[in-house]
């Protein structure tokens, strides 16, 4: 075990060996993990979580995030994963280390979670692009498992044929699910023979979905498809969650119920902001990352405290600026801030004086936060 500074935060990492590798595209591939007895408490998780793995290559360590595709009855950690270029990490995670070899991997973390409801009738739709099939697909697979009576729709998108990932797995899914499974391929590069499955996934794609295909719902003639659904995933880059979120919401999905996960830093807000707040300048703010103290003063509270500390070069903890994976959490020790909607926090964590800072707008003339805690 090692530990290691990752985001702000000490995380452990442990080794494990390599079980499997394959090849599931020109540009994808996957890895299972051998999980020793003695941890696999540590690594039980939940569908939809991540682990970071952490190795070495030419003296330079690399750390990056990798959504577990496995279903937790499966009882096996397996991890899908894209090469974006030549020289990226991913690319030489995938030529320095095969089955056999040994990888330093973080406990399972992330809250792109659902709660289990077995013996409820449920409707589910899922909406992917590229890599984001990989917590979505953890997600189908465990609730095909586990809930009987839940039916899902999966609405995928890449660029062309050629760069669909896990196309096997999924159909045979279908295959065996078919009754409760549904799903649709699109393609933004390649020319389909229905025009309906070429672009992009957004917000004109979606009024096409449920116009066309969640439109008749065969358990209730008096109502659509898209009316009985109760949750929906959406797992891709920034611009389409944004899209897709929000068009989710303005066709009736309540926004407790759009989960979102994001592959790559993206600094809008996903939501648009809708409250107005009384100018206050000069503001005090003091805060503690790793046992250390650092105070300065922000201009205004036109920005929210995580970007306006980024702009004057102060050490902070993040990722996604979206207030979606969660790594600017601290508690607010002192001051007022405005909390916009985010996907991470719970109202428990909430109740409790936790923030998340890339969402949080200052309301008082000081702030003091403390980014240490386990």
């Amino acid at each position: 075990m090692k530990e290691q500074i990752y985001k702000g935060k000490p995380t452990e990492f442990h080794p494990l060996k390599i079980a499997k590798k394959q090849d599931l595209t020109k540009n994808t591939f996957t890895l299972e993990f051998e999980i020793p007895e003695d941890l696999e408490w540590l690594f039980s998780f939940e569908s939809g979580q991540f682990v970071t793995v952490l190795f070495e290559d030419d003296g330079k360590e690399f750390l990056n995030d990798y959504s577990i595709t496995s279903a937790p009855f499966e009882k096996k950690i397996t991890l899908g994963i894209k090469i974006s270029s030549e020289d990226s990490s991913a690319s030489k995670l995938y030529q320095k280390f095969n089955e056999g070899d040994i990888l330093f991997v973080s406990k399972p973390a992330g809250r792109f979670t659902l709660v289990s409801k077995p013996s409820e009738f449920r409707t589910i739709v899922g909406f992917a692009a590229g890599i984001g099939i990989t917590p979505v697909l953890s997600h189908f697979k465990n609730i095909l498992h586990q809930e009987p009576r839940t039916r899902l729709f999966l609405f995928y998108g890449n660029r062309n044929f050629e760069n669909l990932a896990y196309r096997e797995e999924l159909d045979q899914l279908a295959r065996f699910y078919g009754d409760r499974l549904q799903i649709f391929y699109f393609f933004s590069r390649e020319n389909t023979a229905n025009s309906f499955f070429s672009g992009r996934l957004d917000e004109k794609k979606l009024n096409l979905i449920i116009n066309q295909i969640l439109h008749l719902d065969d358990t209730d003639e008096e109502s659509t498809i898209w009316d009985a659904v109760d949750e929906v995933l959406i797992c891709g880059k920034g611009e389409m969650i944004k899209s897709l979120a929000n068009a989710c919401y303005q066709h009736g999905i309540p926004k407790n119920n759009i989960h979102f996960e994001l592959f790559e830093e993206f600094n809008d807000d996903i939501y648009p902001i809708e409250k107005e707040f009384p100018l206050i300048e000069n503001i005090e703010i003091e805060y503690t990352m790793l046992g250390k103290n650092y105070q300065t003063k922000l201009p205004d509270n036109r920005e929210k405290i995580l970007q306006q500390l980024l702009t004057l070069k102060f050490p902070v903890p993040y990722s996604c600026k979206s207030g979606i994976c969660g790594s600017c959490e601290c508690y607010l020790e002192e001051g007022e801030v405005e909390l916009l909607e985010n996907e991470y926090l719970t109202e428990k964590e909430e109740s409790q004086g936790k923030i998340l800072a890339c969402m949080s707008i200052a309301k008082t003339k000081k702030i003091k936060l403390n980014f240490d805690f386990s």
